[in-house]
């Protein structure tokens, strides 16, 4: 039993060790360290010195706890205003040779700490990168730019036909129309689309067969690279929804924007 206490204590110990970052990246006299959930963050302190903990701007300062309360000195206040304000831990210990943990909570991260009191290294500053946070907002500015491109370039409103019939049933995802320039078939469905359902394609022959249409999304476009007679859109397994669309050939003198 006593055996098993200590692999199961070496294990958490190995843990932590593995997850602690030292700080390695400095802007100036402060220490910038990439910001990952889950990892330790080792700062340097010492009597008489405090230590700013900067977080993220504009997050919100939720809690701070620490292990050894007495003999840190533990505060927080922020700068700046609106967007830009920011909230700051200050840590000061009062004597050489302590160590203790500290957990700071906001509304968008946690935080975790090793303090270590010295002689007389200590941080000035620590702060964030966020990498994860950078990569969402890039992948936000990338998706709302391909939302505002155009479905195709180079489209002749007098050459495009809009005679398409849709019809069958009336889920959310039902396409608003349908219309092609004669080489390519536009399919528009309700803006929603983008960030919901996306129902398969097929292509409906003369005795009923259906077959999987190619086609690439654009916004809240499908574009197929073809013409077609009939399609239907099919989704869900139990209880199928299914929205056909129809060429109209009569309809052909129809070449016109509705």
């Amino acid at each position: 039993m006593r055996h098993a206490r200590w692999t199961h204590a070496s294990r958490v110990a190995a843990a932590t060790r593995a997850a602690t970052e030292e700080p390695t990246g400095f802007v100036n006299a402060s220490s910038v360290y990439p910001y990952a959930e889950g990892s330790v963050y080792h700062v340097y302190t010492a009597p008489g010195r405090i230590t700013d903990i900067a977080l993220q701007p504009g997050e919100t300062l939720g809690a701070v706890a620490a292990g050894d309360t007495v003999r840190w000195i533990i505060g927080d206040t922020a700068s700046g205003a609106g967007e830009t304000r920011r909230s700051h831990v200050l840590v000061k210990p009062s004597v050489v040779g302590l160590s203790t943990n500290l957990v700071i909570t906001t509304d968008r991260h946690v935080y975790h700490l090793s303090l270590t009191s010295t002689t007389r290294t200590a941080l000035t500053a620590l702060s964030w990168t966020y990498p994860q946070d950078q990569l969402i907002a890039l992948q936000k500015r990338a998706e709302a730019a391909e939302a505002a491109a155009p479905v195709a370039s180079g489209l002749a409103i007098d050459q495009l036909h809009f005679g398409y019939a849709v019809s069958g049933d009336k889920p959310d995802w039902r396409p608003v129309r349908a219309f092609d320039d004669g080489r390519q078939t536009f399919i528009e469905f309700p803006a929603q689309i983008a960030t919901g359902v996306a129902p398969p394609l097929f292509m409906v022959g003369a005795n009923g067969s259906a077959e999987l249409v190619n086609y690439r999304m654009r916004g809240h476009y499908y574009v197929v690279d073809r013409l077609f007679d009939v399609v239907e859109l099919r989704f869900g397994l139990k209880r199928q929804q299914i929205v056909r669309i129809t060429r109209l050939r009569d309809g052909s003198a129809a070449r016109r924007a509705s």
